[in-house]
């Protein structure tokens, strides 16, 4: 028969136990509002532009969190570190190669990537291509985002961001979530924002260090980037600054033009919500049909 004085002492240990849970609660909310990083970065709506003296002269380099990152808070800071691990690789570019039918084929990127330590390509080579080379630098934000990721990702969800099929084969445009960034168009647009609801469409004019952005050209073709920043000259013309893989610099490395000539539009992407990689539904259909925005540089007001 259990005393009043032993049942007392039950109740006390059980009530200091749930008050434990509580103040764990507590400070790991408190730690994430304080953590400057650990949430959607925000913007003041107005064209936010790169001062010329922050832009390196050496275009293969690993400070974009130092240089870019003074720019942002929250997650775009976090694919900002990102990039500087995907470069790290590649110090000298890594080379740029596409070709689906080559022998052996293309390779998004040229280093054997891991999501939360579970392999998501074997690299058939070294190389890199543009939507490859964002779709990492996205991959290793999440690695910094969620150091016990592994633990919390479902075997269905994790096969969705695979980068091959199981026999190592290309996994073609629109499957899953990286078939659906691979694709043509806004292939950032389509994988955050529909597929997985982990980010949010963002205008040109509101875009910030590490949003994503496809860029389609006058010409008709497109590019898969990480957005750095506006850059303006000093008779008022606006210019971009990117970071991705492309053919004229042989790999990965950063893009300044003092121009927008040759850009039609663009569609701006940024993460906001990485938690719902543990959420999506693998088998959420996509729209490709979404417009671009044409970059009205006319409404930046001096």
């Amino acid at each position: 028969m259990i005393s009043y004085r032993g049942l007392l002492m039950k109740k006390h240990i059980i009530v200091i136990f749930f008050l434990a849970i509580i103040i764990a609660a507590g400070g790991c909310a408190i730690w994430g509002s304080r953590n400057p990083y650990m949430r959607p970065t925000q913007d003041d709506g107005n064209w936010l532009f790169i001062a010329q003296e922050d832009l390196p002269t050496t275009r293969t380099h690993t400070r974009h969190a130092e240089i870019f990152g003074k720019y942002v808070s929250g997650y775009n800071h976090i694919i900002l570190k990102a990039i500087d691990t995907v470069q790290e690789h590649a110090p000298d570019g890594g080379g740029y190669f596409i070709g689906v039918k080559a022998i052996p084929a293309e390779s998004p990127i040229g280093y054997p990537l891991k999501l939360f330590g579970l392999p998501l390509l074997n690299p058939p080579r070294t190389t890199s291509y543009c939507s490859g080379a964002s779709y990492t630098a996205f991959i290793e934000a999440l690695n910094q985002i969620f150091p016990d990721g592994a633990q919390k990702l479902s075997l269905e969800r994790f096969e969705a961001m695979r980068m091959q099929e199981p026999d190592s084969g290309r996994r073609e445009d629109g499957v899953k979530f990286w078939g659906h960034w691979n694709a043509d168009g806004n292939g950032s647009q389509f994988a955050l924002v529909q597929y997985s609801g982990m980010g949010r469409e963002i205008s040109p004019r509101e875009a910030r260090p590490g949003d994503f952005m496809n860029i389609t050209w006058t010409n008709g073709g497109g590019h898969s980037v990480v957005f750095l920043g506006w850059l303006l000259d000093k008779e008022g013309n606006i210019g971009i600054a990117f970071w991705s893989s492309q053919g004229g610099t042989n790999g990965m490395c950063d893009v300044y033009s003092d121009s927008l000539k040759k850009i039609k539009a663009v569609k701006t992407v940024r993460l906001t919500k990485p938690h719902n990689l543990f959420r999506f539904n693998p088998a959420t259909p996509v729209n490709i049909k979404v417009p671009s925005d044409p970059i009205d540089s006319k409404l930046w007001v001096p």
